[in-house]
């Protein structure tokens, strides 16, 4: 086993709300990375279960120095006699979380920083049962460090693991592939996916297979670590080309949806046929529209405290119970794996599903998409403004205000904790819901929340309202407050 020196020098690594996240060469070195990974591999050993391989997955994505970095941390993971599947090729996050359940492994280390910009890179943990480890975990982790440094060994051979692939058939086996493309080719409806340079690229052709080339279509498939220039995540600032490709593929009887991925294939979002974007705060309602409606489904459904209100209507309306959770995908995680969920998502593009793993897992929630709107034979815009004309129109939006320094942050954070405001844009606030940051509700599905990130030095800012103008007014009120304070 491994022994600790620590270096006092060295600023504490802290975990955020999925993994530990920082720029290359600055807060995420090789040195740091083999420390985190050792005694999160310690820490994997010391709380396993009976009965499973003394194995640990080792994925990575398309970043810069992913493959080099993964490469050494398997080594030094083999050196403590556990034995490390290193990923043959850029895989997506979920594809190790499949492997870690299909291999009756400790768990996964995987080398990501998921959509933060390209300078970063990070560290993801999952436990034996392929979801995001708790924060009772990551302290521990974070207590071994803080313990002493640790001094790792030299590189040991390594041999590749076929990662991708077993997850491909794997989701194959889910679903009835045959019938959601004749659904799909019976609608004339096209396909784009955009991976964003991201490690689910080329993904959803294998998982629909050959006959699917006459209507599926990728851009951005070409490994690229900056990305074209924008951070791989699913917003709608960041898919012009997609909007455009969706756009000029609908016309006449042809229509088209664009489906989108993050960096590491955990998080996803649509364009519908309009080319309207279309965040997991609408595509939510209608997954759970599909699963319990249709596929009657057991289960409850679980949001985050940003998640939009129209969840929560669905829901109540389809007879389900909702849970409101922290911002951050282990806190869903950690409840499916205590009751029966139906279905729990985050506002940042995460969904998880009772009937799959306890891990967001995008290409699940591609083939989902397609088999509601295969089955319903309606485009996707029109299933959604179907939802609105139900429950009234929702208008949401998130915006990231990039701080000037932790002082700002602890000014704001005291405000916002000890003199939170009492109205907003001339609203009265009528609730104050501190499950996560601070959330301050002026009716249904009006609200405004406003959020330290977990992963970046940034606010974020959240907001519903029932019309785009209110939504505006209330962040630019938001802003406003916050850097005059």
């Amino acid at each position: 086993m491994f022994k600790n020196s620590l270096s006092l020098n060295q600023p504490p690594i802290k975990f955020g709300t999925d993994g530990w996240r920082g720029i290359i060469g600055v807060d995420f070195t090789l040195e740091k990375l083999v420390k985190v990974a050792i005694a999160a591999a310690q820490e994997l050993i010391f709380r396993a279960p009976n009965g499973l391989e003394k194995k640990i997955i080792i994925g990575y994505d398309n970043r810069f120095l992913a493959r080099e970095f993964a490469e050494r941390v398997a080594s030094v993971i083999q050196m403590s006699g556990v034995k490390a599947l290193l990923a043959d090729k850029p895989v997506p996050t979920p594809a190790c979380s499949w492997a870690v359940v299909e291999n009756n492994a400790l768990g996964a280390l995987v080398i990501t920083a998921s959509h933060n910009p390209p300078e970063w890179l990070g560290l993801k943990i999952k436990s034996h049962l392929g979801g995001s480890v708790d924060e009772d975990f990551t302290l521990a982790v974070e207590k071994r460090l803080l313990a002493a440094a640790i001094n790792y060994p030299q590189k040991s051979p390594l041999k590749n693991f076929e990662c991708r692939s077993n997850h491909i058939e794997g989701l194959k086996n889910k679903f009835d592939i045959p019938s959601i493309i004749a659904g799909l080719k019976e609608m004339s409806l096209k396909v784009i996916v955009d991976p964003m340079h991201g490690s689910a690229a080329g993904c959803m052709g294998d998982l629909l297979g050959i006959s699917s080339h006459t209507f599926l279509r990728e851009i951005r498939c070409r490994r690229d670590p900056l990305f074209g220039g924008t951070p791989p995540e699913p917003l709608a600032k960041n898919l012009k080309e997609l909007i455009a490709e969706v756009k000029t593929c609908s016309k006449g009887n042809q229509l088209a949806i664009g489906i989108v991925f993050d960096g590491d294939g955990d998080r996803i979002a649509a364009v519908d046929e309009r080319g309207r974007f279309f965040s997991t705060q609408f595509l939510i309602p209608l997954y759970i529209e599909h699963l319990a409606g249709v596929r009657k489904l057991p289960g409850c459904v679980i949001k985050t405290v940003s998640g939009s209100d129209l969840m929560r209507q669905v829901s109540e309306d389809l007879g389900r119970k909702v849970l409101e959770l922290p911002v951050g995908f282990k806190y869903i995680a950690s409840k499916m794996l205590e009751e029966k969920v139906l279905i729990g998502g985050e506002e940042s593009g995460g969904i998880g599903f009772g009937n799959h793993l306890p891990e967001r897992d995008a290409l699940f929630s591609a083939l989902l998409l397609l088999e509601a709107i295969s089955q319903g034979q309606k485009p996707l815009g029109a299933r959604l403004d179907n939802i609105q004309n139900t429950y009234g129109e929702s208008f949401y939006e998130r915006f990231d205000l990039r701080l000037s320094g932790q002082s700002s942050r602890m000014k704001l954070e005291k405000m916002l904790t000890d003199n939170p405001p009492k109205t907003i844009v001339n609203n009265t606030v009528k609730e104050i819901i501190r499950i996560d940051g601070c959330k301050l509700r002026i009716s249904d599905r009006h609200w405004l929340m406003f959020r330290f990130s977990g992963t970046e030095p940034l606010l974020r800012i959240y907001c519903e309202a029932p019309t785009k103008e209110l939504v505006e007014a209330n962040l630019q009120w938001a802003k406003d407050f916050a850097k005059t304070v």
